[in-house]
């Protein structure tokens, strides 16, 4: 699970727009503008309530509120003021108050009741927009939702939050002091009253605010450190994770630890907090001092060892430096490299040669109309986006890296952070940390990867050897697509008896490169571990599902008549694919030059199969499962994918889980839970070596 902050989206989007004075408050030595909240918020009626103390930008300050949200009153240094509103994007008012000339403080009072929180919203529902909502079983008002007046783009400000006494609410920023009614559970204490209260400053510069409430059981512990405060930690939990034997004390524990790593590899953690809590929605985001997570996402075992420290990480990378948005997020890709990819080195070669892979195939599903550069990634809205603001980020570092080496890296790291915490930083400052660092220029490094879309498609055309009295002369043909990349290539030579790797420069698109070695080889293998983004040649490109997910046109193939089966593989087929797919009649499969999703039960697949003259069901898949899922490369036409159900039930139960699993050519279900996956094998290509006598 990656982060992709609605409230960071919105951010950027504001950055692009705001005076270059707001952008750097911090690089200009100006302290930033404080907002001052006091909230309440009663979840169960959904009504919130607020007034705003700010200091406004201009004196005719244009802000945006909800449209739930109605403002009761406003004065300027005690004297009423007119407000009014004077537009609207989608759920987003604006309004306008014009300030006297000497006034200097403005005071707003707003209240409102917000939209019901809707459990049935996926992932992909709250990436691409959110609006502020309550319930008694969880409230989440995201930064950009229109919930709160802001007042510049990059702001500090102190929060007061009352809910009712059942309910815990927060905001990031460090914990002043909270008041919990006598006869409540968690941490604080206060005069018994039936509210929970809590005071919250963020003194940094701040993106905005995101705030969370629900009925959470608070568990707290103290991080100690040697040469800074210690850190307050916590899980804000359900009451049914905190009965899970171990649950909170394990996250509890994994939150120290990557703290203390990325403490040690980057520098000191900025804040004194950081807290899991726990969403009603399939949430994954990454906010200073806390991750917000889904409950049912904080139960799967795998997510204290990969996605907690990606979240914990962005407290350096994201919410420690702040994104040029307008140049770039850089942010993504260095914390999957330092985080999800780290933790792949750190089990086995393996492990993280199949996630560069991963990142490889991934791009390479993705249509060439939707490829984009690093430069103008913003956020993982969607499956193509995701492919470039993560792997080919990612594989940036790793690239970097390897021209630069370790001591380099960790050095130009290090500096980074030093030099750009709690500002606002761009592609540039990382490569002029990375250059000091390395004592050399990669402005040509960074133009290359950075600026232009796509990859280069690179092939050894030619290997040709000729004896010599050390050993032999190899020469290798490289070619590229156009316009050229400068490359740093690695190449395995295979001799008879070992396998020995070599790195080669090109430039042009087509060169010829000489080395000697120390026998006959008897082949080459170009970039074998995968080590530099490019697109992969067909024979490593098994299909797998992302191409039908981000496809532009996909199709979707009924395999069953009846009725009931036909309308689950179209609600399926909607989850899945990012755009509505076209229905498309079995006999003409062959004609499509899009994916097609053929969607049935098992015997009705089986026959539609054979019908299409395309391969059976895998053997390894035959018998397994409630459900199978599988692609089929089609050398003469568009890839077919095979979801293959044994009732109407087991189609159904993919809704949720089949989305999710878009680097896989493979997939056994048993209801929802996930039995087995795989990608189908394809070993990179051996190059023969002619030997000239």
């Amino acid at each position: 699970m990656k982060t992709g902050s609605l409230a960071r989206l919105v951010s950027a989007l504001v950055a692009v727009l705001v005076p270059i004075l707001f952008l750097f408050p911090s690089a200009a030595g100006a302290a930033p503008p404080t907002l001052d909240l006091a909230i309440e918020l009663d979840p169960a009626t959904r009504r919130l309530v607020v007034q705003a103390d700010l200091s406004p930008a201009s004196r005719d300050f244009r802000f945006e509120l909800h449209e739930a949200l109605e403002v009761t009153a406003a004065t300027a240094d005690g004297k009423p003021v007119a407000v009014r509103p004077t537009g609207r994007r989608g759920f987003i008012r604006t309004w306008l108050v014009a300030l006297p000339p000497a006034a200097d403080r403005l005071h707003l009072e707003y209240a409102g009741t917000l939209p019901a929180l809707d459990r049935t919203l996926d992932h992909r529902d709250v990436l691409q927009g959110l609006s502020p909502v309550a319930s008694a079983e969880g409230s989440f008002l995201p930064s950009g939702s229109g919930w709160y007046p802001r007042p510049a783009a990059l702001f500090a400000y102190r929060v007061t939050l009352t809910v009712p006494g059942d309910q815990r609410a927060l905001v990031p920023g460090r914990l002043q002091s909270e008041e919990i009614p006598a006869d409540g559970s968690g941490h604080g204490s206060g005069p018994g009253s039936d509210h929970y209260r809590a005071r919250i400053e963020f003194a940094q510069p701040a993106e905005g605010i995101d705030l969370m409430a629900g009925p959470w059981v608070v568990r707290e512990r103290m991080m100690p450190r040697a040469s800074a405060e210690p850190v307050r930690l916590r899980t804000y939990f359900f009451r049914d994770l905190e009965a899970i034997p171990g649950l909170a004390d394990g996250y509890l524990d994994d939150t120290r630890r990557y703290l203390e790593r990325y403490e040690a590899e980057i520098g000191t953690y900025p804040f004194a907090e950081f807290s899991v809590v726990a969403s009603p929605l399939p949430t994954g985001f990454g906010m200073p001092t806390l991750t917000y997570l889904g409950a049912d996402v904080l139960k799967l075992p795998f997510i204290r060892a990969t996605s907690l420290g990606h979240e914990v990480l962005h407290n350096w990378w994201g919410n420690g430096v702040y994104v040029d948005y307008a140049r770039g997020n850089w942010s993504e890709g260095l914390t999957t490299f330092m985080a999800d990819y780290a933790y792949k080195e750190s089990e086995s070669a393996e492990a993280a040669r199949a996630m560069r892979l991963g990142w490889l195939r991934d791009f390479a599903a993705v249509p060439a109309g939707d490829q984009q550069s690093l430069a103008d990634f913003r956020s993982r809205t969607h499956g193509a986006a995701a492919a470039v603001g993560y792997g080919k980020a990612a594989m940036l570092f790793v690239m970097l890296r390897d021209a630069i080496g370790e001591d380099a890296f960790r050095s130009g790291i290090r500096a980074f952070w030093q030099t750009q915490k709690f500002r606002t930083a761009s592609w540039k400052d990382l490569r002029a940390a990375f250059e000091r660092a390395s004592g050399r220029p990669l402005d040509a490094f960074f133009e290359q990867w950075v600026g232009r879309a796509g990859g280069p498609a690179v092939t050894i055309t030619a290997a040709d050897a000729r004896r010599t009295a050390g050993g032999a002369r190899l020469t290798l043909t490289v070619k590229q697509n156009a316009p050229a990349y400068a490359l740093h290539l690695p190449v395995q030579l295979v001799f008879p008896d070992r396998e020995e790797m070599r790195w080669i420069d090109v430039e042009p698109e087509r060169e010829a490169v000489t080395m000697d070695v120390g026998a006959m080889p008897t082949g080459v293998r170009l970039d074998p571990e995968l080590q530099v983004w490019r697109m992969l040649g067909q024979e490593q490109l098994p299909p797998i599902l992302r191409q039908w997910i981000i496809a532009r046109a996909p199709y979707l193939a009924q395999a069953s008549a009846a009725p009931e089966v036909r309308e689950a593989a179209v609600a399926l087929a909607q989850r899945l694919f990012e755009v509505k797919p076209q229905p498309l009649a079995l006999g003409d499969m062959s004609k499509a030059s899009e994916p097609v999703l053929l969607a049935g039960l098992h015997a009705d697949v089986d026959a539609a199969l054979k019908q299409a003259h395309l391969p059976p069901r895998p053997e390894r898949l035959a018998g397994r499962g409630s459900a199978q899922v599988w692609t089929v490369p089609v050398p003469d036409g568009a890839p077919v994918a095979v979801v293959s159900a044994r009732d109407v039930e087991s189609l159904r139960a993919l809704l949720r889980p089949l989305p999710h699993y878009g680097a896989q050519s493979w997939l056994v279900f048993e209801d929802a839970r996930l039995v087995e996956r795989g990608v189908w094998p394809a070993p990179a290509r051996l190059i023969p070596v002619w030997h000239t006598p």
